[in-house]
């Protein structure tokens, strides 16, 4: 292979719209632009949402949605994440001391992500069902 024998693969690059070839072509006269207007001219454009001095529809319509303030204080906490702590009792303040929520954290829930396989107990965290499950499977207990 040769750096002059390198060629696109067949159909990669369309050919150009020839315009201004006669009535023959349906692009003639005019190439399409129909007439007069700004977007007949050359140059003639506009940014996007432009409505001539409209209001635009993204400026017209409420804005929706919100950031819900208390989800800054919760945190969740995955069963593997669990596996790895060193306490038969687990509660919001020993995830706190072990930098696994952090510090401003008034609530935390546990979720069902990775395998736990010794018993453990929860005090004053929420569970998801298929976490207490496996919590419970395993001998567990959630209070």
């Amino acid at each position: 292979m040769f750096l002059n024998t390198i060629q696109a693969s067949e159909g990669s690059r369309k050919k150009a719209k020839r315009v201004g070839r006669g009535i023959g072509c349906t692009l003639g006269k005019t190439c399409g632009k129909g007439h007069k207007g700004q977007k007949a001219r050359s140059g003639g454009f506009h940014k996007v949402g432009f409505e001539g001095g409209q209001m635009p529809l993204q400026r017209r319509l409420p804005k929706v949605g919100f950031t819900s303030k208390s989800a800054m204080y919760s945190a969740e906490v995955r069963l593997s994440e669990l596996e790895k702590i060193d306490l038969d009792v687990i509660d919001l303040q020993a995830l706190i001391n072990l930098n696994y929520v952090p510090a401003f954290t008034k609530k935390a829930k546990v979720i069902k992500s990775g395998e736990l396989t010794k018993s453990i107990v929860l005090k004053g965290i929420n569970v998801t069902a298929g976490a207490k499950l496996s919590i419970e499977a395993v001998g567990g207990k959630v209070e």
